[in-house]
């Protein structure tokens, strides 16, 4: 970034080829007199000048700081606003349900208005006691341990920081967590009991949301009961039924130059083409695939690993951090919708939000054409959630098919039912539910307006920026499985990598990729013992971490135990990087190979046997080595059993109880030296 308004500082020199008439009139003396007092003002001018200058510094900084907009108080004064719902979204799940919520606020009398809080200075919280009828509703979602999601770190931080008084402030938390994890819900816990410390007034109770069992439903049956507490608190009464009203217009373009149009940009128009770093969620890089190959040798999985090149990007990663990339649904799906609807996916159009205040114009870039935005922009894969549902009602001709949409949209206990067997278990996408109710046809606009955005998916780098500076490596399998319905539903991403072929200048290797920083790493000493656990893909950062510590040997530093629980199903069918795990082996790096085959035997064998096989030697790793440990794969099961088993060895190896010996994993958690990175 350029400095703006610098002025410049280089005062020019009067030239030194004065005349001979002109020296004749001064006398050396005045020479030397008008030369001080020149000097003097100079001095004075520029030094006045600075000393000025020095109080507005920290209001530059302030503006170089990350931008917000105007107060959210003032925003809501201005558009006569009294709810405003702030959401903490990774996935967007959260900012979905902030905006379902904000919507509902007009059936009340009430305005709402949904609200990203790193585009706020959240100490402004304590000045909405000036808005008659305020509340603040926060919908925040739990990432990876316990963490706040990317957008809500600044005001975590000024939650844990802040000595504000709240006391004129009313609130309620809509927490969305996975009860999978060890810290369920940790976010929406923490702002919960931070905003009672400060004095602010919870209206209703904690809502903990549970995306490992339903969370749409978890959300409706705390909606159902939170607004009813609201309208007792501030007594008012609902206005009418929950109404269809749309957030955004439709602007067809007929006459448009297609260089303005976007063609799957996540920020930036033309970013694709002319890229900038720094790169990250909104300004992803275009990386090209140089290797992808299968891993497993049988079976009817396909496990892959992918190499991408991020050459002239200046981006950097450490072993344990994870790769977003963004995908692109199935083009046959998309066709699929685009004749159902009758419609020409290429026109080019733009949803407009109709409210003009707010910061969000456009449900994802516009102008663009339907089949780009059902292509890159919108979630097409995934069971839609009741709010679209209720707003694609309207739409069935057939009576039995519009109210069977409303029954599942209800709170009723008969609707909830429907549609988590009809929807949710049976895995129907909106393509299925359209094929499965041919009297709903509603406009594409309206479509597109209520889906969610499709999101970047995470994987694990498989590699060491020690050793591959210049490329970032990839381990998955591709998701593929039949439904209740007998349709086959396949992963997004994971599909969509597995046609990524190398090629020398085709775009058809252009993977749209950007990195996370995790939490997730390597002992600060080399020499620390370390315990890996990491079946199936799991084992992808410790690839990483194996050849970051292969590197530090060779630059002759001292490496501790490097231990592997490592877990597939046959030997000779999904045994990955067995090459690559026997040559570390070899030369001394990979100290102990521990590998479960769970199905090579009668009995089922996992990581969490092999670790009580070796009991002893992994307690005297902890307990004397001071070893770290890391647990990576399925948080559901393996992660907990592994847990579990930790447990066992410590309560026998160091003579506690089973509550203590939980105590002393938690704080080996604490400490950074029990590490998971895991997913459901």
């Amino acid at each position: 970034l350029t400095a703006m308004g610098e002025p410049s500082m280089d005062p020019t020199i009067s030239s030194p080829d004065s005349t001979a008439q002109q020296d004749s009139l001064f006398s050396m003396m005045d020479v030397f007199l008008i030369s001080l007092i020149t000097g003097l003002f100079t001095y004075w001018f520029f030094f006045r000048k600075k000393k000025e200058e020095v109080p507005d510094l920290p209001k530059m900084q302030s503006v170089a700081a990350p931008v917000r907009d105007s107060s959210f108080i003032e925003k809501m004064k201005k558009t006569g606003r009294n709810i405003v719902v702030f959401y903490g979204s990774q996935t967007g799940t959260a900012e979905e349900f902030a905006n379902r919520l904000s919507k509902d606020a007009h059936r009340y009398g009430l305005r709402g208005m949904a609200a990203d809080p790193e585009e706020y200075d959240l100490s402004d919280l304590s000045r909405l006691s000036e808005i008659d009828k305020s509340l603040a509703v926060f919908c925040m979602a739990t990432y990876g341990e316990g963490d706040p999601t990317d957008n809500a770190q600044d005001f975590y931080d000024w939650l844990q920081e802040a000595d504000a008084d709240l006391s004129g402030l009313r609130f309620a938390v809509f927490g969305l967590g996975n009860k999978t994890y060890e810290h369920f819900n940790a976010m929406g816990k923490y702002v919960d009991k931070r905003l009672e410390e400060l004095g602010a007034q919870r209206i209703f109770e904690l809502g903990l949301g549970d995306d490992d069992g339903n969370l749409e439903e978890d959300f409706i049956t705390w909606r159902e009961q939170f607004w009813p507490a609201v309208c007792e608190h501030f007594g008012v009464e609902a206005t009418g039924e929950e109404s269809s009203i749309r957030q955004y217009e439709l602007v067809v373009h007929t006459d448009v130059n297609m260089n303005k149009v976007y063609t799957g940009e996540m920020g930036r128009l033309k970013s694709y083409e002319n890229q900038k770093p720094p790169f990250d969620a909104k300004n992803p890089f275009l990386a090209q695939v140089t290797e992808n190959r299968k891993l497993n040798e049988g079976g009817e999985r396909h496990l892959m690993h992918l190499e991408l090149d991020i050459s002239n990007s200046k981006i950097r990663y450490e072993s344990g951090d994870h790769v977003a990339v963004y995908p692109a649904n199935d083009s046959s799906l998309v066709n699929q919708i685009g004749e159902i609807l009758g419609t020409d996916l290429d026109t080019v159009m733009s949803l407009n939000n109709l409210d003009e205040e707010s910061n969000k114009k456009h449900p994802f870039p516009c102008p663009t054409s339907y089949r780009t935005a059902l292509t890159y922009y919108l979630d097409i894969t995934n069971p839609p959630r009741t709010n679209v549902l209720y707003e694609l009602a309207q739409y069935a001709t057939d009576a039995g098919e519009q109210e069977r949409l409303r029954k599942m949209a209800s709170s009723a206990a008969e609707g909830k039912a429907l549609y988590l067997s009809w929807v949710v278990e049976a895995r129907r996408n909106i393509l299925a539910i359209l094929q499965d109710m041919p009297s709903l046809r509603p406009p594409i606009d309206h479509l597109c307006e209520l889906l969610p955005r499709l999101q970047a998916r995470y994987y694990s780098i498989a590699s060491s920026s020690k050793v591959h500076p210049n490329s970032i490596h990839i381990c998955a399998v591709t998701v593929e499985y039949e439904t209740k319905t007998g349709r086959l539903n396949k992963g997004v991403a994971t599909n969509w990598l597995k046609n990524k072929v190398p090629d020398q200048n085709g775009s058809s290797s252009l993977v749209p990729m950007y990195v996370r920083k995790s939490q997730f790493r390597l002992p600060f000493k080399p020499s620390t013992p370390v315990i890996m656990i990491g079946p199936g893909t799991g084992i992808a950062p410790f690839i990483g971490f194996i050849q970051e510590r292969a590197w530090l040997k060779q630059q002759g530093k001292e490496v501790g135990e490097t231990v592997l629980y490592y877990g597939c199903r046959r030997e000779h069918e999904d045994y990955l990087y067995r090459e690559e795990l026997a040559r570390f082996q070899k030369e001394g790096v990979l100290t102990q190979l521990n590998v479960a085959f769970s199905r090579d035997q009668a009995e089922k064998v996992y990581v969490q046997h092999l670790l009580k096989k070796n009991k002893e030697n992994v307690w005297k790793l902890i307990d004397e080595g001071m070893a770290h440990i890391y647990v990576c794969g399925d948080a559901r099961n393996m992660a907990r059993d592994v847990q579990n088993t930790f447990y066992e060895i410590v309560s026998e190896f160091g003579n506690m109880s089973q509550p203590q010996a939980v105590d002393y994993v938690k704080k080996l958690m604490t400490k950074g030296r029990y590490s998971l990175d895991v997913w459901s």
